[in-house]
């Protein structure tokens, strides 16, 4: 999403680094790239006056103007002042009754995303170690019952069914009196939407929230409809006092201002963000991480995090022996390259890494995979295992059942034998295996 705002922001600050001194003269003149490049993104115009204002008091000062590294101090302020726009780490941080269930809300527009993050929050509570119950609320449209349900039920989660005759008030006080009886804890609500704000819809959340208290209301903005997200997030604040924002699509490629804006217009702190379709793409929304991202400085706690999510500790340790005795094999090598695609869309994973934001003209197609994987598949158990007893007959054979290209495969075992090669030299220079490890074991 923050991929045109990063650029910029890139070029400004390299050209930054190579000063020697801060002038007020180059520091008015970066601050004018640095709005530039923020409104461009859609970025609120307060919140962008508001953060120039922070950076230049802080530039102007004397630790800045006698540093030996000035352009450096001047990045570092521009990362602490958007860190501070962006709000404190109140990551996934959700507010649980003493006496349970508790009750979670989701409002916001129709078309936001609010169901299929219902179910994605959902998800996310019950690998917290909770037992959600999902409630569909939105008694206007028929499909958002059966989407819920749907999604619902697919990923392991318990959803409130019902016919949708009932008012909102009636259903969601008759799902809480299951989640009683039944030990279910939280309850997140799916409510109605609207196309735009009006009175009838916020005299329907008044009248769930004076019913059941809930604990927290989070809005679900998509954060591709830019400052009308922003607008409708005041709107709702002002009608319910909202305790957190979700934001949705945050792998479009919008310019990304909601994100930069909500916090800033709303005073309530950014807690989830959707990352994709998947059910399992959705994590909280980590201020610090975000920031280090649009800088281009990487992200790499989370993509730690999304490695350990995606790896099976067995199958890894598995693997890490067969390093040690030369043994890695095209099965072992389709294995990691699925782990790689559970961690998500490859240019996601990437763009994590610090300084690989900045890629330009790489083909970063999840589809490139799709080859390599239909290739090892048309292997037999033990072509895999020796890929140098391929001859020209099976190597036709396994080109013909992939789909491919006999060129193709050549290439790929080329790579093979090179990686291995170097996985070997590895090996030896630790000392023969001993001490080996996968980075991703972490011991």
């Amino acid at each position: 999403m923050f991929d045109a705002l990063s650029e910029r922001l890139r070029g400004v600050f390299d050209a930054l680094r190579g000063q020697t001194r801060i002038t007020e003269e180059v520091l008015e003149k970066t601050l004018r790239e640095i709005r530039m490049a923020l409104l461009e993104a859609d970025v609120h115009v307060g919140v962008v006056r508001a953060l120039l204002e922070g950076v230049r008091a802080k530039a102007l000062g004397e630790d800045v103007l006698k540093s030996l590294t000035p352009g450096q101090q001047v990045v570092k302020i521009v990362r602490d002042e958007l860190q501070a726009l962006l709000g404190e780490g109140d990551a996934g941080r959700l507010q649980f009754k003493g006496q349970p269930p508790t009750v979670i809300f989701l409002v916001g527009l129709q078309g936001s995303g609010k169901t299929t993050t219902a179910s994605k929050l959902g998800l996310w509570l019950k690998k917290a170690g909770r037992f959600p119950y999902l409630v569909p609320a939105d008694v206007y449209r028929p499909a958002a019952i059966e989407q819920l349900v749907r999604v619902g039920t697919s990923v392991g989660l318990k959803v409130h069914a019902h016919d949708g005759t009932a008012q909102p008030i009636a259903i969601a006080r008759a799902a809480l009196e299951e989640a009683r009886l039944h030990g279910y804890d939280p309850v997140v609500i799916d409510t109605a939407g609207r196309l735009h704000i009006d009175e009838a819809l916020m005299e329907e959340l008044r009248g769930l929230k004076a019913a059941l208290n809930p604990s927290e209301i989070l809005f679900v903005a998509d954060a591709m409809t830019g400052q009308d997200a922003v607008r409708s997030a005041g709107e709702f604040h002002k009608a319910l006092a909202l305790t957190g924002v979700i934001l949705t699509k945050m792998d479009g490629d919008a310019r990304g201002g909601a994100a930069l804006s909500i916090r800033h217009v709303t005073s309530v702190p950014i807690k989830f963000v959707g990352t994709g379709e998947r059910p399992t793409e959705f994590e909280p929304f980590h201020p610090d991480r975000m920031v280090g991202r649009i800088l281009g400085m990487g992200d790499l706690l989370g993509l730690i995090e999304k490695a350990e999510d995606a790896v099976d500790a067995a199958q890894a340790m598995e693997l890490e022996k067969r390093l040690r005795k030369n043994q890695f094999s095209l099965q072992d090598f389709r294995d990691q390259i699925r782990m790689l695609q559970k961690m998500g869309p490859l240019s996601g994973v990437l763009g994590m890494l610090p300084g690989m934001g900045a890629l330009k003209n790489v083909d970063l197609d999840d589809g490139a995979f799709k080859g390599v994987l239909a290739l090892i598949d048309s292997m037999t158990p033990a072509e895999r295992d020796r890929p140098e007893i391929l001859s020209g007959s099976r190597k036709k054979r396994v080109a013909k059942g992939s789909g491919r290209s006999v060129q193709e495969l050549n290439k790929l075992l080329k790579q093979f034998a090179q990686m291995r090669k170097m996985m070997k030299q590895v090996q030896a220079a630790r000392g023969g295996g001993k001490g080996f490890r996968l980075p991703f074991l972490g011991r």
